[in-house]
């Protein structure tokens, strides 16, 4: 007999039991909403048959590992059903993502959004068909064997060979997949299923390869959570900050320079009012700024390590025949700012921050609006400090973190990225360094997730993933702690006993990419800015002609009291104007007519709250930096 620990109540079994089993001991509804389980704190598949004292946790739909499992299972059911569909087909990779899941086709001819409802139909006829997932392993020879004619599965065999461990195959009725799972038990445990984009998408992301077909769908346990996935994916059409930053004269992307966007006249008071925000928020956290070089020589970019871990993602050139590259990040030249003076134990902390314009090498087909761009401004900061200063200096960036992040209404969660295979350093300072983090963010009553292995090779790092007004998760914060690159580059402080010492530094970014970042909160507001952030905080409209010298006059007095205002003088219709304000999401709409020019008032209209009346232009004034002021959201 063994133990199985089920949160702090221990149950005998018998040796070999599984954890689907376990799970139907405790109850059917367990069992039946199982989707993997967590066994001594790894997740495994339900399979797995439990050979000692052991904890298990069974995870449904509602833990982030069961709905990996869950849609893992539904790529695998969208490969059979294409299978039997459009017999030939070669199959790629097929794995969950973050919202659903895809799988990528080798086919004599590519899909088409036509093609979907017709391989979604065979999808719920194998999950009607209730076909058992049987998982079993091969020696990697009878591998290949079994996936001949399938010449990316057997890339894959090939590639773990040589670690002399079998190779993990699922199979379900009369489709087998190469996998290391986990899986459900049956097809027939997936209820609700749609397949929602196709693209082309290159194997394994290499554009000098084959181009893919890649299908992607979503599915849940219930009709409902489908119908309000859809609803949301409708909603978030409507917010896609592409369409919005091009109908609200934003910014526009161009063929000339793929990846580069060009920011409009509206779009760069959005970029500049959102930089002079953060140069406020840093000033008060007493931050200096300072600005680095775009390009550095190549030794540089050896020393800090970048050319080793990142040189592909870097742009290079020559001059005077020696290397250089463009920057990627900011981090070197701050490091040489650090460097250029001595510094004591009395200058620290010292804070030191930049907008950088950076460039970083991404592939064609990773490229997306401005949520994925070749080039963007990176709000970077570096804090120097001694190791007695480590924990509140977090502490300290957290709570900056929180400032910010609230002004936008914008919530987080935290995940702890620790230390990757391919990092610099002792495995005993990363755990040192991933301890202080850890100790920070509890120490301020936050909660965190781990991510194994996903830290900078330099440092383990604290990741702050945004959710927007749908819901949607978005990374834009990090605090990275480094004491490689102060090592690397020598730096120095003299301390209290007068002796040289190494400081400890943190890399971090609040708003992360400020490009991004207007991507994300254009979505987060559907394009309805705050007043403060506006590039058009209110539109004047006179009703008549007559009207129009003193709308000219109101819009002067108005900008002299920092607002930034147009005038609409076409020979519209008062209604026709309005509505064009209210579709290029003005907050104020300003009507005047022969009344409010006899009273030197303003009829004021909001976006959101309708017709608010006549009042005087002083009142309406008060109102409106008063509102900027406070960075209210309406």
């Amino acid at each position: 007999m063994i133990t199985v620990d089920l949160k702090g109540q221990g149950k005998e079994f018998e040796k070999g039991v599984t954890a689907a089993e376990v799970a139907k001991s405790i109850g059917m509804g367990l069992y039946k909403s199982a989707c993997c389980a967590r066994i001594d704190g790894q997740v495994r598949d339900l399979r797995t048959p439990l050979e000692g004292d052991c904890a298990l946790e069974i995870l449904t739909f509602d833990s982030e590992e069961g709905k990996k499992a869950y849609w893992h299972t539904c790529s695998h059911i969208m490969a059979q059903a294409v299978c039997r569909l459009y017999p030939g087909t070669k199959f790629a990779i097929g794995p969950a993502i973050d919202n659903g899941f895809y799988y990528d086709f080798d086919m004599e001819s590519p899909l088409s959004l036509d093609d979907l409802p017709k391989i979604e139909e065979e999808m719920k006829k194998i999950i009607k068909e209730n076909i058992p997932l049987e998982r079993f392993e091969l020696a990697p020879a009878e591998a290949k064997e079994k996936m001949a004619g399938q010449g990316y599965k057997q890339e894959l065999i090939d590639e773990h060979a040589g670690n002399g461990e079998n190779i993990s195959f699922y199979s379900q009725g009369d489709f087998t997949d190469l996998c290391a799972g986990p899986h459900l038990m049956s097809t027939g445990m997936v209820k609700a299923v749609k397949l929602t984009a196709i693209t082309g998408a290159y194997w394994r992301g290499d554009a000098t390869k084959k181009m893919l077909t890649r299908v992607y769908g979503i599915a849940f346990p219930k009709q409902a959570q489908l119908e309000e996935h859809l609803q949301m994916l409708e909603e978030a059409k409507k917010r896609d900050h592409r369409k919005l930053g091009k109908e609200l004269g934003l910014f526009m992307l161009r063929d000339e320079g793929p990846g580069f966007p060009f920011f409009l006249p509206k779009g760069m008071v959005l970029k500049n009012t959102l930089m002079e925000y953060w140069r406020e928020v840093h000033k008060k956290y007493k931050y200096l700024e300072i600005s680095t070089p775009i390009m550095l020589n190549r030794q540089l970019w050896e020393r800090s390590g970048h050319w080793d871990h990142y040189k592909d993602n870097m742009y290079t050139t020559v001059i005077d025949e020696a290397d250089f590259a463009i920057k990627p990040m900011n981090c070197p030249g701050g490091m040489l700012v650090y460097a250029s003076e001595p510094h004591s134990y009395r200058d620290l902390p010292l804070r030191v921050g930049e907008i950088g314009l950076v460039h970083r090498h991404e592939l064609s087909g990773a490229l997306h609006g401005l949520f994925r761009v070749r080039c963007f401004n990176q709000d970077d900061a570096h804090v120097f400090m001694t190791r007695e200063q480590m924990q509140d200096i977090i502490q300290e960036t957290v709570r900056l973190f929180d400032e910010v992040y609230s002004t936008f209404g914008l919530t987080y969660t935290i995940e702890l990225s620790t230390m990757p295979e391919d990092h610099i350093g002792t495995v005993e300072e990363w755990e040192k360094n991933q301890e202080i983090l850890k100790e920070a963010i509890t120490g301020m009553g936050k909660e965190f997730v781990i991510n194994e292995g996903d830290g900078a090779f330099y440092g383990p790092k604290l990741d702050f993933h945004l959710a927007d007004s749908l819901g949607r998760t978005w990374q834009c914060g990090t605090i990275q702690l480094d004491s490689q690159l102060p090592e690397r580059f020598e730096l120095e402080y003299v301390g209290v006993d007068g002796e040289r010492h190494r400081p400890v530094m943190i890399h971090r970014v609040v708003l992360g990419s400020i490009e991004r970042f207007i991507g994300v909160i254009t979505e987060h507001f559907a394009g309805a800015f705050p007043l403060w952030l506006s590039p058009v905080q209110a539109v004047i409209l006179p009703i008549a002609e007559r009207h129009h010298e003193y709308a000219k006059a109101l819009q002067k007095q108005m900008e002299a009291a920092g607002l930034r205002v147009e005038c609409d003088l076409r020979s519209e219709k008062t209604g026709y104007k309005i509505r064009e304000a209210q579709l290029k999401k003005t907050p104020y709409m300003l009507v005047v007519g022969d009344k409010e020019q006899e009273a030197g008032e303003v009829s004021v209209r909001h976006r959101k709250d309708g017709d608010l009346g006549a009042i005087s232009v002083e009142a309406f004034l008060e109102r409106a930096q008063k509102e900027i002021a406070s960075k209210e959201i309406k």
